[in-house]
């Protein structure tokens, strides 16, 4: 099914952390109706390097007040604070919408599989290989998806972007999420 001129998707982004950080790390969504109407923001938290990131996302999601009119997710990648793996598939299908990882590099030469090594979380990595690789919306921009076909992916993509690369839900949650954590946003998504 093909979404809706202006659909409603939510962004989802992690604020920075350091590595061996104990206090959790600030988690924002954002929805959006299209590219330019901000209809609703929720915030949470996550342990760093925090296990089952995909399960705490979905139940975290069908707990908002806005997941009835929830028709996609975006992601900024297939991790949330470190090294928390969201396998996408099951996400979709948790909360019945496709889902979006988008990033600036392809997956295809990823360090996470590395990452995932060298801090003994193993058992991480076959959610990982399980995702779908990238393919290149546009230079400079990467999407992984599941829940949704690559054209209904690619619509999602163009529908909520504006001037950033990045989906404008997606770009305004990152600049929240650094804003909680370091009191002010900055760099770029």
């Amino acid at each position: 099914m093909a979404p809706s001129r202006r659909p409603h998707v939510l962004g989802i982004d992690d604020g920075p952390f350091s590595k061996g950080q104990h206090e959790p790390v600030p988690i924002v969504g954002v929805m959006m109706e299209g590219a330019d109407l901000v209809e609703a923001i929720a915030v949470t938290e996550f342990p760093v390097d925090g296990a089952d990131a995909t399960n705490f996302l979905a139940q975290w999601i069908e707990g908002l007040r806005l997941r009835p009119t929830l028709q996609g997710v975006v992601l900024g990648g297939i991790t949330i604070a470190g090294l928390g793996v969201v396998d996408l598939s099951a996400l979709a299908a948790a909360v019945g919408a496709p889902v979006l990882a988008v990033t600036r590099r392809s997956t295809a030469n990823h360090r996470v599989r590395d990452a995932l090594e060298a801090a003994g979380l193993l058992e991480r990595i076959e959610t990982v290989e399980r995702a779908q690789p990238s393919f290149e919306a546009e230079p400079g921009l990467y999407v992984s998806h599941a829940g949704a076909a690559r054209n209904t992916a690619e619509q999602l993509v163009r529908a909520t972007r504006k001037k950033s690369k990045f989906p404008e839900p997606l770009r305004i949650a990152h600049l929240i999420a650094a804003a909680i954590a370091r009191g002010e946003s900055r760099g770029r998504v």
